[in-house]
């Protein structure tokens, strides 16, 4: 568990700068990670790496534990003789370097991935094979993503009877073993790249916090393979309420996210198998992980499955606290940070308190002149992770710019900025690094700042508006931004407060 003071950076791979579409986890991702051992940072934080939806969004993705297959890099594939140098060239994306294009990026990589498939020996076959017997999802994962393939992308619900029912569809699978062979090669890809950068990371003192999200998509393997674990009618295979939260700050209309609410009853009477093993997935891949909509353990918000909006509907009770210890009885070196955002109640606060996790705070959300906000840096208790913005939020000056007038002055007094114009100053903004000073020295034992906000970006490089579906997931930052972040700056702060990290330190972890 954490136990000095650190600080870290929200940057998602897919949002660093190359030359594929989107970032990937290559030459890029190390040299950030360099980057961010300079400045004294220790931790990376990344958003989930799963396959994401058709917006873009890996907060709805096919699987709890695949890869998202964009984040390949295929000059590592060159590199083990699987690709010609042409054929890596021939993927180099040529539109713009501030936009991730995931349509370009996964038609390239599965294309790429297809020739490598083609060419590989059979050593690496036994390699591929030992991955999928220590992996045993990986397997159910290859055939669904065949039978959508052979069923023209249509969701699971409208295949064929038989291959609908995960029971019936095995027996489909012998027809189309090399394509179910392909998909499980390229996880294996992803989860070999990736942990050769988690190791480099970690070996260069950077630990990677990464986020589990609470639901996954209807169009699922993992609701297809479970129905059980789902409140998914039987007869129509269509769920009976889905997953979203009433209004709130983000949304007047609430976010109808549209997930199907898991089974709890059916997961209690298996010991939370399901979810042991999630967390243990992700417990291999990250340092630490943080569970999104961490407030739906202890109750969730359930809509009708036919409403338009997410004003109607109930609350429901949570699995609570049994959950947790089922979790932590399987897996005691698990790192949770639960993300208690959103729409509260003496539950969400009991079960944080219950299971011990560290919480999350948001300055954004704190100044509210006439008020005493738990988000307010003097409220920060230690064992909190204090963040600038989220994914979820505006960029640090965009915010300046669009918060009202009462509630800005209000933030600029409490940072004790003393200048006029508070606007201007770009990167350097003294109001912005008012604002970001005053978090880092705040009680809080992690502070996180999204690399937008290092660059003193506006709002038009936000990561996502919860509530809307459209132009969200596609920020992407550039190499001379990166080079122009004033790392002499942040590695002041890092050591002003304490929260330079170095294998040196006499109170490191």
């Amino acid at each position: 568990m954490q136990s000095v003071r650190t600080a870290g950076v929200l940057l998602h791979l897919t949002s660093l700068p190359g030359p594929f579409g989107c970032g990937v986890m290559g030459e890029e991702a190390r040299a950030f990670v360099l980057q961010l051992q300079r400045m004294g940072f220790h931790y990376w934080q990344v958003l989930p790496l799963c396959p994401v939806d058709e917006t873009g969004s890996p907060y709805c993705s096919c699987s709890a534990l695949a890869g998202n297959l964009a984040l390949i890099d295929p000059r590592q594939l060159m590199a083990d003789s699987l690709l010609t140098e042409a054929e890596v060239r021939e993927s180099v994306y040529g539109g713009s370097m501030y936009v991730a294009d995931f349509d370009f990026a996964l038609k390239q990589k599965t294309a790429l991935l297809k020739r490598a498939f083609a060419r590989l020996k059979k050593a690496q076959k036994e390699q591929i094979a030992l991955f999928a017997k220590q992996n045993a999802w990986v397997g159910d994962y290859a055939l669904y993503c065949a039978l959508k393939e052979k069923n023209g992308d249509l969701p699971w619900w409208e295949w064929p009877k038989n291959e609908a029912r995960y029971e019936t569809a095995k027996a489909c699978a012998a027809p189309l073993q090399k394509e179910i062979d392909f998909h499980v090669f390229c996880q294996f890809v992803f989860f070999l790249q990736y942990r050769s950068l988690k190791e480099f990371a970690n070996a260069h003192g950077v630990f990677l916090i990464g986020d589990m999200p609470i639901y996954v998509s209807r169009d699922s393997v993992d609701v297809w393979s479970d129905p059980q674990l789902f409140l998914i009618d039987e007869e129509t295979l269509s769920p009976k309420e889905v997953a979203g939260v009433p209004p709130d700050y983000f949304s007047e209309d609430g976010q109808l996210w549209g997930n199907p609410l898991y089974d709890w009853d059916a997961m209690k009477q298996d010991g939370y198998r399901w979810w042991i093993a999630r967390v243990a997935h992700a417990s291999k891949l990250f340092d630490r992980v943080r569970i999104d909509h961490f407030r739906a353990f202890a109750s969730y918000w359930a809509i009708p499955f036919d409403s338009e909006t997410a004003k109607v509907g109930v609350w429901r009770k949570g699995p609570g606290m049994p959950l947790f210890t089922a979790i932590e009885k399987a897996l005691p070196d698990a790192d949770i940070i639960a993300e208690d955002l959103g729409v509260f109640g003496e539950d969400v606060v009991q079960l944080l308190k219950d299971t011990g996790f560290p919480g999350m705070r948001v300055v954004q959300f704190g100044f509210d002149p006439h008020g005493d906000s738990t988000h307010l840096p003097h409220n920060y208790p230690k064992n909190c992770i204090a963040y600038l913005g989220t994914h979820d939020n505006n960029t640090l000056l965009g915010w300046l710019w669009d918060a009202g007038e009462d509630e800005r002055a209000f933030a600029l007094r409490y940072c004790c900025f003393g200048g006029r114009e508070w606007g201007e100053g770009g990167y350097r903004s003294g109001s912005c690094r008012a604002l970001i000073e005053t978090v880092w020295k705040s009680a809080a034992d992690t502070a996180v700042i999204a690399v937008q906000d290092m660059c003193g970006y506006g709002k038009d490089a936000r990561m996502n508006t919860p509530g809307t579906s459209e132009d969200n997931w596609t920020f992407r930052i550039s190499a001379s931004a990166l080079a122009g972040i004033d790392e002499a700056y942040y590695r002041e702060i890092n050591t002003l407060y304490r929260r330079y990290y170095s294998p040196e330190r006499t109170d490191a972890i």
